[in-house]
């Protein structure tokens, strides 16, 4: 048999993480929001993370995951 648990997953309303820089301060990233994926994810998001710390253009474009769009 398995365990059963329940809790919160860190999930946003259009179920896309948040990969963007801050708005109100380039030295803060974000990278939240991956919800139950957020294993699987987490190689191709810290990629992402540290070419927006090293101010490189992003492999992807992140306009989909910008914390502005909420």
């Amino acid at each position: 048999g398995g365990t059963q648990w329940m809790g919160h997953r860190p999930s946003t309303p259009d179920s896309l993480p948040v990969i963007s820089r801050s708005p109100r301060d380039e030295n803060v990233l974000y990278a939240f929001g991956h919800g139950h994926l957020g294993l699987t994810q987490a190689a191709t998001t810290g990629r992402l993370i540290a070419e927006l710390a090293c101010t490189q253009t992003p492999s992807i474009d992140l306009r989909p995951f910008s914390v502005t769009r909420f």
